[in-house]
């Protein structure tokens, strides 16, 4: 793994090195930046993976669009906000960066979305999940691609209440992310009708739930959820099948649970536990297809917010041949106007908040006897319509939104 990071690593320096060589002929380029975590508790869900679907995007539509060259550098903001705003102020200012893309990690994504307002350019975020990118904190610079703690509390919280799971427990990581989950997750559950009966909030990248996954078990919540993600899920549930939470008759959900997460700990440990996610590789023939090409370059099947970056770099690339213009204003509406059709969302589309509104799925993981092979990991359990899965218009705050 090491040896994987410090490649990674060496190859983003040679990269962020031509990125810069190129600076004074920038105007003849458009420029993505992929700014992500590389290294750490979300790498696996983006990193590596992230950049390898934006480059397979660049490479399919032919590496040129309203004929410049399209060139793509990346870089790791370490999950630190003061890192990443430094790394996108360079971009922009110097290596005449016109776009970031993925951004996980809420507490540099927000800054990231706002510095990409100052500076008049177009952030398209796939990888951070704070339902405020689209609330208060709205740009008509950012578009949100994939997933945020809204649609993912949303989906998850109606459906497990309704099947009479209504006492909730929340292990929750303490910083933007988990807090917007939380919070989103429990007003889904109260209004739904059911309870929540406590919470706890743990650090980032924690190796240690012990004491937090006792103060859910005492609780005697029937659903224990975790408002984490990465390492830190992985971490959670682990600990969670020792201290014997599901036989005890708790029911686990990851409120963001990915593919790469659930394949790590393995089936026989995550059997019967709720998933909610935008992408499954397994859904259809397009699936399927862009998937097999992922794995066999990246080494893994993708996670959702790493196909949803594949779909948002097509989009903004067909947005600036559509318009032969490459200025975020004009690229920004025409990507409104544009409906989304690929093998990620069918008849997606970009409102004026920045959500990009598409389906959203509920699943559960499969028992060892129901999987076919390594990577057939979940089975559906319902499909809900983008206008259902995301916040209303008019209820996020957004001061784009007239009436807001």
């Amino acid at each position: 793994m090491h040896k994987l990071i410090a490649a990674v690593a060496a190859g983003l320096a040679i990269t962020a090195a031509s990125g810069t060589a190129q600076a004074q002929i920038s105007d003849d380029v458009v420029k993505i930046g992929v700014l992500t975590d590389m290294s750490s508790l979300y790498a696996d869900a983006t990193g590596k993976g992230s950049l390898a679907a934006v480059e397979m995007a660049v490479a399919d539509y032919g590496a040129k669009v309203a004929g410049k060259p399209v060139q793509v550098v990346a870089a790791d903001h370490q999950n630190k906000p003061d890192v990443g705003v430094n790394i996108a102020r360079n971009w922009y200012d110097n290596d005449k960066v016109d776009a970031i893309f993925d951004v996980p990690t809420s507490s540099v994504a927000l800054p990231i979305s706002a510095l990409t307002r100052e500076k008049n350019k177009i952030n398209i975020n796939s990888g951070g999940g704070s339902s405020d990118i689209t609330g208060a904190q709205c740009s008509p610079n950012t578009v949100h691609w994939t997933y945020d703690t809204y649609a993912l509390s949303n989906v998850a919280g109606r459906a497990m209440v309704k099947r009479g799971e209504d006492t909730w427990f929340f292990v929750t990581a303490d910083y933007a992310f988990g807090m917007a989950l939380e919070r989103d997750a429990a007003n889904v559950v109260k209004e739904s009708g059911g309870k929540v009966l406590g919470d706890v909030r743990h650090p980032l990248n924690s190796s240690d739930f012990s004491s937090f996954l006792l103060q859910a078990q005492a609780s005697k919540a029937k659903v224990v959820a975790l408002a984490n993600a990465g390492g830190d899920t992985t971490n959670a549930l682990k600990q969670a099948a020792e201290f014997g939470l599901t036989q005890g008759g708790q029911k686990m959900i990851a409120l963001l649970q990915e593919i790469t997460d659930t394949h790590s700990l393995g089936i026989k440990a995550t059997q019967g536990l709720i998933v909610t996610d935008a992408f499954y590789w397994d859904m259809n023939d397009e699936t399927r297809a862009f998937s097999k090409r992922f794995n066999e370059k990246v080494g893994h099947m993708p996670t959702m917010i790493q196909a949803g970056l594949y779909s948002a770099t097509m989009h903004y690339l067909k947005a600036i041949d559509a318009i032969k213009s490459d200025e975020a204003p004009k690229v920004m509406e025409q990507m409104r106007a544009t409906p989304i059709n690929d093998f990620f969302a069918k008849n997606g589309k970009i409102r004026i908040d920045g959500r990009m509104v598409h389906d959203m799925y509920l699943f559960e993981v499969k028992k060892p006897e129901e999987s076919k092979g390594e990577w057939d990991l979940y089975k559906l359990i319902a499909t809900v319509p983008g206008d259902e899965a995301f916040r209303p218009l008019d209820k996020g705050g957004c001061p784009l939104v007239k009436g807001n």
